[in-house]
């Protein structure tokens, strides 16, 4: 009998045992905090001229590439956010920016007076000339190609584009100006003989000399320009991050190898 007893009570030690621990354990599990989720990084759309190299355009596998682009995947990456790159033609690609569809533009744009009433633009990056592209054995000077009755091409949308039709009429220069979606496709219509000229950023012109039969005939009387990325009015933030991103790249060796990759220096 005392045995049972004692077994009895040895068995109600442990079950108060048991059910003193299982509160304490619960406890413990609801005072331990939850592991924070991490936060998912902001994701913003480039707008791209496509077919503007070496700054920006569409490779033949379909990927955008070029100088800008690649800036910009090394800023987003060092800045903390995601990005991708949206192929916009270049006459609307400001309207596009301001409807929201999308976030900025990286991609060869001249800092404008013009474009600076609706946009913001970050630091420069770049300097830029235009020059005209002629056949390689073509024998014309830049007299003849702004008073020689003269076919010209020229993107529409560009800063070119404008001054040579504003200051055309100034001056009394005698050309017909051809509007065309991208400059390598005037210097196309240069190979085939359809136009005499076409009016370029130097960086794009030199590109096009590397592959096709045409030349640099020379500077025509703009003032150098300088690239900048263009934001929304109301993005400071964005913009705050695209100029620091800017900063440390340009400090950064990468500055220097993606300009030799594509030919830039």
């Amino acid at each position: 009998m005392r045995k049972l007893l004692t077994l009895a009570c040895s068995l109600a030690a442990l079950l108060l045992v048991a059910c003193g621990e299982a509160p304490q354990e619960k406890k413990a599990e609801e005072a331990a905090p939850a592991a924070p989720a991490q936060a998912e990084a902001k994701s913003y759309i480039n707008g791209i001229d496509a077919n503007f190299p070496p700054f920006a355009f569409v490779d033949e596998s379909g990927k955008p590439s070029g100088f800008d682009v690649d800036s910009v995947n090394w800023i987003a990456e060092k800045m903390g956010f995601k990005v991708t790159h949206q192929p916009i033609d270049w006459d609307g690609i400001i309207p596009a920016l301001l409807s929201n569809k999308i976030d900025f533009i990286a991609s060869g744009m001249s800092i404008t007076e013009e474009r600076a009433q609706k946009v913001n633009f970050s630091m420069p990056y770049w300097i830029i000339k235009q020059v005209f592209v002629t056949k390689a054995d073509a024998a014309l000077s830049l007299d003849d190609m702004l008073k020689g009755k003269k076919t010209l091409g020229v993107q529409r949308g560009t800063s070119e584009a404008e001054w040579l039709k504003e200051k055309a009429a100034a001056e009394g220069w005698n050309f017909e100006l051809r509007y065309y979606d991208s400059a390598p496709l005037a210097v196309e219509d240069v190979v085939n003989g359809r136009i005499d000229a076409a009016a370029m950023d130097d960086a794009p012109a030199k590109d096009a000399t590397a592959k096709k039969p045409v030349k640099i005939l020379g500077t025509f009387g703009m003032k150098e320009e300088e690239f900048g990325y263009a934001t929304r009015k109301e993005d400071a933030e964005l913009l705050a991050k695209l100029n620091e991103g800017l900063k440390l790249l340009m400090a950064d060796p990468y500055w220097e190898e993606l300009q030799v990759k594509y030919g830039l220096k």
